[in-house]
């Protein structure tokens, strides 16, 4: 949230009228955005040689390990500059360079989101049956994320909701990029096998 100026003002993010009514609105945006994916990925029939960045089928492993790793690298410098921004780090001030490069980067680490998904939903779609829990659990995780994100795009643009809302969505994407490393990049980086 920002107040005069540009700059990051946490008492212009609480000096908003709070109404728990608000609180409705990310969430029926987060389950319908969830919901449209599932469908979507459910239904469609996978393509599993849909090419990303010229390679396909199980070429394209290496690569999304790789950028599925630089995301949630992305992710972690998120959290940082989001603490950085609130002050919960005890020795460094709040600046406008912050606000700035947290959302430069939130930019950068969903265009680096997209051609992943992109594959992922083209190539295999949504696979919840006849396949392992890793499979679930990383497909599931998928539509949540944009979910998630929707929710999230809605908090900030919503003046009137609680101050926890944003850094709990914050929070759920970058867990759900975790999981989403966990159950791709690190399962490809062990050799096929989560520890």
């Amino acid at each position: 949230m920002e107040g005069s100026g540009g700059a990051f003002s946490p008492a212009a993010a609480s000096a908003a009228p709070r109404r728990p009514v608000w609180l409705a609105l990310p969430l029926v945006v987060a389950a319908a955005v969830t919901a449209a994916l599932y469908v979507f990925g459910t239904q469609h029939t996978p393509d599993y040689y849909t090419s990303l960045f010229g390679q396909s089928a199980a070429d394209t492993l290496p690569l999304k390990s790789w950028l599925r790793t630089g995301l949630l690298a992305l992710a972690a410098m998120q959290v940082f500059l989001a603490l950085w921004m609130y002050g919960r780090l005890p020795r460094l001030r709040a600046a406008h360079g912050v606000a700035i490069g947290h959302r430069a980067l939130g930019i950068a680490a969903f265009g680096l989101f997209l051609p992943i998904a992109y594959h992922c939903a083209f190539a295999y779609g949504v696979q919840t049956t006849n396949v392992d829990t890793r499979v679930v659990v990383h497909s599931l995780s998928g539509c949540f994320f944009y979910g998630a994100f929707a929710a999230k795009v809605t908090i900030v643009r919503a003046k009137q909701l609680p101050g926890w809302t944003l850094p709990l969505a914050g929070g759920v994407l970058v867990t759900l990029v975790a999981v989403l490393w966990y159950t791709s990049a690190l399962w490809y980086f062990n050799n096929y096998s989560l520890p």
